[in-house]
């Protein structure tokens, strides 16, 4: 089965895809990452008691406010009116770890995948940033699309992990 390369041009330039004549649908999408934090930072987050405030509030914005600005950092992005961005935050104290979902809507004719997948990713430096004073060494982890639906190509659910044993 032969592709077309879609973001190459006939001499091998890059491209941005027009998508002017592809129908507008319902697209949905869902990616998710996690931020591991020493026990202490944890405790000091869940207090609410690091130096530079709420964390989970500012990572909330940040994420919302990336997705946004998603088509300006990833260069065959096309700008979207974006109709909701969600981003959910799972606190695991036993893991010390902070799981972030984003959820990124619109009713286009491209997807919104890269959205998702910038404003977890931005919500989860934001964590960093927030709680560098207190450790250094906060690992980012796992970032994935867990969920996309509408266009083309359908609904696709990532397959479940499988936890180390």
């Amino acid at each position: 089965m032969s592709r077309e390369l879609t973001h190459i041009d006939p001499q091998g330039g890059v491209r941005m895809v027009d998508v002017g004549g592809k129908p507008d649908s319902a697209r949905i999408a869902v990616a998710s990452t996690t931020v591991r934090l020493s026990s202490k930072t944890m405790q000091l987050l869940q207090e609410k008691a690091l130096p530079k405030g709420d964390v989970l509030s500012t990572a909330q914005i940040a994420g919302i406010q990336a997705a946004k600005q998603t088509h300006h950092l990833i260069p065959m992005c096309h700008p979207l009116l974006l109709s909701q961005v969600d981003i959910r935050f799972e606190t695991d104290v036993e893991e010390s770890a902070v799981r972030i979902e984003a959820e990124a809507r619109t009713t286009s004719a491209t997807g919104v995948e890269m959205e998702a997948l910038v404003a977890a990713q931005v919500a989860a430096l934001t964590i960093y940033d927030m709680c560098k004073a207190v450790q250094k060494d906060i690992c980012i982890t796992d970032c994935r699309l867990v969920h996309k639906s509408g266009g083309r190509s359908g609904t696709y659910d990532a397959p479940a992990r499988k936890e180390a044993s």
